[in-house]
């Protein structure tokens, strides 16, 4: 059976010529390898950022997080950022791929890790909160993340840079 699922997508007319800022409809056919975008896996929390897709998915039999680069229509290799100990969720990219934070829980403990595609690198920049914490998402150069954390029953915004140190926000 051949299957080819949409993927909706809304790109700003500076990514895609004559795109205008509409949505835009892309098909990429379906590999039963899991070596496209589209899979027999479970897939969710797509996000969009410049040329790529970041998105969750099980395709290794463990939930981790997958790159595909629309232009090259290919998965972007990630080497260093999956483990089969982890649960990886919401992920978000720098506009340039280069960065990618997510959610992972290990052995019972959730926190915000932050992946540099050109290091190689993984760093968890929550080891040393002791809360709960969900939804992160980084900024479109890289420097800031943002994500949510549970202050005593209410959930507020952290802001965090790409080294981990806490940013203040001045209020007016």
């Amino acid at each position: 059976m051949n299957y080819q699922l949409p993927i909706l997508l809304f790109l700003s007319s500076s990514l895609l010529t004559g795109c205008f800022g509409y949505p835009r409809i892309l098909t990429y056919p379906f590999d039963p390898g899991g070596r496209t975008l589209n899979s027999l896996a479970s897939e969710s929390n797509p996000q969009i950022s410049g040329r790529y897709i970041v998105f969750t998915t099980n395709r290794r039999g463990t939930q981790d997080i997958y790159m595909f680069d629309y232009v090259t229509r290919s998965l972007v290799d990630l080497p260093g950022l999956n483990s089969f100990d982890s649960i990886a969720d919401f992920p978000s990219a720098s506009a340039d791929g280069r960065f990618i934070v997510f959610l992972a829980s290990r052995q019972g403990r959730s926190g915000i890790f932050l992946y540099d595609r050109e290091t190689r690198q993984l760093r968890n920049l929550t080891a040393n909160l002791a809360t709960e914490i969900r939804n992160p998402t980084i900024s479109a150069d890289g420097n800031r993340i943002a994500f949510e954390f549970n202050n005593n029953g209410q959930w507020d915004i952290l802001l965090y840079d790409r080294f981990g140190q806490k940013l203040n926000i001045p209020s007016s």
